[in-house]
């Protein structure tokens, strides 16, 4: 199977390459990336638990979904079908905002990402597909800041970089 390639982008969003994604990682290149926040009626948010078996941040909660933009694929596209793949959900989303973010992992490997955050809403429980998600739950808003200001290891750092100006989006 040949390995997944991510989109490389200038800080101003505009595709200059692809490259294999863990070669990405390696090399710390800023690539095209996004993060999808799925809200009930009750503004709970749905939180996914990473699968044990990832490359990195393995078990760590963070928002609904976070994927790659595939070539071709528009950043709504990419976002419904890996919303699907991870969490079995079909969900309208809307873009809020984008930001640029570099963390660097224990393994070795560095996200360095031009993250497209989207925003969606639904009632229903997701499907998780177990192979990347090794549990979700639903947390109010007010919870959520509360256990990330008093257990920030238990989160992705990419969550708790994006979660405040998140919260600053839905409150407007």
């Amino acid at each position: 199977m040949e390995e997944e390639k991510v989109i490389l982008v200038d800080l101003k969003d505009q595709q200059v390459g692809t490259i294999g994604k863990m070669e990405a990682h390696e090399k710390a290149l800023l690539h095209r990336a996004f993060s999808i926040f799925i809200l009930n009626s009750n503004l709970e948010l749905l939180m996914q638990q990473r699968a044990y078996e990832k490359y990195h941040s393995p078990g760590l909660w963070t928002n609904t979904c976070c994927s790659h933009q595939r070539e071709d694929e528009s950043n709504l596209e990419a976002g419904s079908r890996r919303l699907m793949e991870e969490m079995g959900m079909t969900v309208s989303l809307q873009e809020l905002f984008t930001f640029i973010y570099k963390a660097s992992f224990d393994n070795g490997l560095t996200e360095h990402e031009l993250d497209h955050v989207m925003v969606g809403f639904c009632d229903e429980d997701p499907k998780i597909n177990t192979e990347e998600v090794a549990s979700f739950k639903w947390m109010n808003i007010d919870s959520l800041k509360k256990d990330l200001k008093d257990k920030p290891d238990d989160y992705t750092v990419w969550f708790a970089i994006i979660f405040d100006r998140f919260c600053q989006h839905i409150q407007e």
